[in-house]
């Protein structure tokens, strides 16, 4: 009987985790992140070290802990054209600050991905297929876009926006504004109604979804960490000023 109950341990353990139970988490986050052309590479430096600010956060952490499961995974995507993501750090689960550490650490370190035109819509649809195979489980799926353009690639957002929604996902936005005096495309940073109600309108979507606005990229890293805590512990903008 001994010899079963360690064979059956043995088999347990060889086991793909797409055959084993997934783990439970509170919830599965994509950051997408852009990395198209209009990000030079001083702003990208500045989503870079943002993000990892961001989600080493002490108020993020605690947002985090705060859930049943005291535990997230998440997914960390770069997007540009519609041939162009790449997932920078796969599934990891962020439970303490020590494991946000360790993460927001990778993501300085790794180099950027590509630059190239903006497909939101193939960003999309690239982060839906991560949690397809993502190997934890949790009823709450949200996709976090940040960008600082509209799409000019690929199929319309809209019909991205709606797949996703239809599979029981939210899609949030980091809306990423640039001066009119700095835009080398204003139709395509600065197009008519503003990027957030572009935003609004074609990108976000499900239950509960929103925006938030950095006013440059040197506002990514404390716009980043609002959205997080926002998105995690869903409060309402009014209880997370403590993030400023």
């Amino acid at each position: 009987m001994r010899r079963i109950v360690a064979l059956l341990g043995t088999v347990l353990l060889l086991l793909s985790p797409s055959v084993r139970a997934a783990e439970p988490v509170d919830m599965l986050l994509v950051l997408a992140a852009d990395v198209s052309r209009s990000v030079t590479e001083p702003k990208f430096r500045l989503q870079r070290e943002g993000a990892a600010a961001a989600i080493t956060h002490p108020d993020v952490v605690r947002a985090i802990t705060s859930g049943p499961h005291r535990r997230i995974a998440i997914c960390f995507v770069e997007w540009a054209s519609a041939n162009m993501q790449n997932v920078v750090i796969d599934w990891t689960v962020i439970g303490d600050g020590a494991s946000a550490r360790r993460f927001g650490d990778r993501l300085i370190e790794t180099p950027r991905s590509f630059a190239g035109s903006t497909s939101i819509s193939a960003a999309i649809d690239f982060a839906v297929r991560q949690f397809e195979r993502a190997p934890f489980d949790s009823d709450r799926r949200v996709i976090d876009v940040s960008g600082d353009g509209n799409n000019i690639a690929g199929r319309l957002v809209s019909d991205a926006r709606d797949d996703a929604v239809s599979k029981n996902i939210t899609i949030n936005a980091l809306v990423i504004l640039t001066p009119i005096e700095e835009a080398f495309r204003p139709e395509h940073t600065n197009p008519p109604g503003g990027l957030e109600k572009y935003f609004q309108d074609n990108v976000i979507g499900g239950p509960g979804a929103f925006t938030i606005v950095a006013e440059n990229h040197g506002a990514f890293g404390r716009s980043m960490t609002k959205k997080l805590i926002q998105e995690i512990a869903g409060l309402p903008r009014s209880r997370i000023a403590a993030a400023d």
